[in-house]
């Protein structure tokens, strides 16, 4: 996973995380008055959030859980609310600043680690499950499908993720946000076809053990994201 445009947009993602959009993101994963459009993105994430929570089991005790991409940590601390030990780990340094800040008086602080860097770090250990939500949209999908079978090596049940499907008006947002001064724009979201999908991580011979279960698309306004289920 360091072929040079893996790292282009690996670098592109983490500045606009940790610095470009930190405030936006910051605002949207709070309780904070939004406008119309941002409160479209927030209630699918909420939903989305959920429906990836339901497919957990609902005591997670004695299981490790990665949350990769963790943001602000909301998905952290429910997962830890189960009484899973969660690493929580995101590329960008303020946004987990961010994160333990935001830790309830409900939630242990040895319950969830908080990590800025990368996902696939080795030193993070084994884990009962992983869960990516909205963390590899931006990538190209054969990086992504690269990304998913790095941390199936470390998984034992099951890895939870997100991609964005390809769809009629995620196309026209998708070639509408390449107008936009580079400086004004978040990096791509790179959409992709089920069929596309399912053939790649069908096709690596590092997943030949996994096995595509649950799948379920959220779409609320501007916010479209298919959660998919891989199972050992």
């Amino acid at each position: 996973m360091t072929s040079a445009q893996y790292l282009t947009r690996r670098s592109e993602v983490e500045t606009y995380f940790d610095r470009t959009a930190v405030a936006a993101w910051t605002r949207l994963t709070s309780d904070a008055p939004v406008g119309r459009i941002r409160a479209t993105v927030r209630a699918g994430r909420d939903e989305m959030r959920r429906t990836l929570l339901s497919w957990l089991p609902l005591d997670l005790r004695g299981a490790r859980l990665l949350d990769a991409g963790c943001g602000t940590g909301s998905f952290a601390i429910e997962a830890a609310r189960r009484g899973a030990e969660v690493v929580a780990v995101d590329i960008s340094p303020t946004l987990i600043e961010i994160a333990q800040r935001r830790l309830p008086d409900d939630v242990s602080r040895q319950a969830i680690r908080f990590v800025a860097g990368d996902m696939l770090d080795p030193r993070h250990g084994g884990f009962n499950f992983v869960v990516a939500m909205d963390s590899f949209i931006h990538y190209r999908t054969e990086d992504a499908v690269r990304i998913v079978a790095g941390l199936a090596a470390r998984t034992s049940e099951a890895i939870l993720m997100t991609y964005a499907p390809r769809t009629p008006l995620l196309a026209v947002m998708h070639a509408v946000g390449r107008v936009f001064p580079r400086g004004n724009r978040a990096p791509a979201i790179e959409p992709v076809t089920e069929q596309r999908l399912y053939r790649l991580i069908a096709d690596h011979p590092d997943l030949a053990d996994w096995r595509c279960a649950r799948n379920c698309r959220i779409a609320n306004g501007f916010y479209t994201s298919q959660a998919l289920e891989l199972r050992a």
